[in-house]
């Protein structure tokens, strides 16, 4: 005959207890980050290094979104708890932190990575264990894992929106500057013949290796060559000295049109506002939108972090991204991975951005499209903004 510890007892007890309030919800063996009362979620960002400036930010709005959901009632009667990594800025940490998460911590799902590579070096993981990652960072596309989600643009969204806007409003030279990785040069793979079918012409494109400082040769390129605008995909830190040594060059946003669809609101923090001024950003969400969501969310962020804490798409995306969990594990009824992946199909949030909405088929996400111009205050002006969701495009034909 069997017999039951009292502990044991408890433990199944609590099970039963919580499969009886939630019917058809499997409280599965494999699943050891969830519990009668908690439900374990991974937050994977870099903390420290060069994409710190954006990421750190991320971490601040994932974790509100944590707080909100639980002072709500939590996700299917459980507690979100957070289990937070550093990634440093480097693929090596994130794929070591990753294992880190998904084999110690048994947490459901991870939200996080911030660069394509940081992105590919956590994925073998989250398939090895099958995981669930929440991508919520611009990027190229040309990827579509089972086990990944895509939650903010890829880059069609965004690309083909700034060069045509640009194109039209701007003039049709352009100059095309990023950072040495994926997503700059693929974003200028799809600027390229985009120009070229407005018949605009693309008079120079140079790349700087990530983490790079002395833009002094490029600015004397983009000099040279005289263009109307100028695409940048300089990410991260490096930034900081571009827009610095553009503004001490003569080229500030008063004399050259310069957009990005890389620097938001948090970028602008540390470049300095003086130095971002009358630049543009390609972004799907900015501080300066008006609706009672975004309203609601601002007001929470600097009730949390203090009345001076700027917003950008990264952060929102992020917090984004916690919902969208949430919401795919209520229609799923289930923590499993799997379930939840099935049921994000076509699922949609209210967000602070407006209406998100998941892909039917390819896991990347509907969105609207926008293009601000950063003001003295550090915030965008909206000059242009699609009118309706613009849906993805992972693999155009490049």
């Amino acid at each position: 005959m069997n017999h039951l510890t009292r502990r044991r007892f408890m433990q199944v007890g609590g099970s039963l207890a919580a499969a009886t309030a939630f019917p058809g919800l499997s409280l599965s063996k494999e699943l050891k980050g969830v519990t009668a009362n908690e439900v374990r979620l991974g937050l994977l960002h870099s903390l420290t290094g060069t994409f710190a400036i954006a990421e750190a930010a991320m971490v601040d709005a994932e974790k509100l979104a944590i707080d909100e959901i639980n002072a709500a009632g939590g996700v299917l009667g459980r507690k979100i708890v957070p289990f937070i990594e550093d990634g440093a800025s480097e693929s090596p940490v994130f794929a070591e932190k990753a294992q880190i998460l998904l084999r110690r911590d048994n947490v459901v799902a991870i939200i996080g990575c911030y660069s394509s590579a940081l992105r590919k070096a956590v994925l073998p993981a989250v398939n090895q264990a099958k995981g669930l990652l929440y991508y919520p960072t611009y990027y190229e596309g040309q990827e579509q894992d089972k086990r990944c989600m895509y939650t903010s643009q890829e880059a069609t969204q965004s690309v083909i929106a700034a060069v045509t806007w640009m194109a039209k409003e701007k003039g049709k030279k352009f100059f095309l500057v990023g950072s040495d990785y994926i997503y700059p040069v693929t974003c200028n793979k799809i600027a390229k013949p985009t120009i070229a079918s407005l018949g605009g012409t693309v008079v120079g494109e140079e790349y700087a290796p990530l983490g790079h400082t002395e833009f002094s040769s490029i600015i004397n390129k983009i000099k040279a060559a005289n263009p109307d605008c100028i695409y940048s995909t300089v990410v991260g830190g490096s930034n900081v000295a571009f827009y610095k040594q553009l503004r001490a060059a003569g080229l500030d946003g008063s004399k050259i049109t310069l957009l990005s669809t890389v620097v938001s609101e948090n970028e602008i923090d540390g470049i300095g506002k003086d130095n971002a001024v009358g630049f543009y950003a390609c972004m799907g969400y900015f501080q300066s939108l008006d609706n009672p969501v975004n309203a609601k969310f601002i007001k929470a962020l600097k009730a949390r972090y203090g009345e001076d804490r700027v917003v950008g798409d990264p952060m929102e995306c992020a917090y984004n991204s916690v919902y969208l969990w949430k919401k795919g594990v209520e229609k799923a009824n289930s923590f499993a991975p799997d379930d939840v992946i099935a049921a994000s199909a076509g699922l949609s949030i209210d967000a602070p951005e407006g209406e998100v909405r998941f892909d039917e088929k390819n896991h990347h996400v509907w969105k609207r499209v926008r293009i601000g111009r950063a003001r003295a205050d550090g915030q965008f002006d909206i000059v242009h903004e699609t009118p309706d969701l613009v849906p993805p495009n992972p693999f155009p034909k490049l």
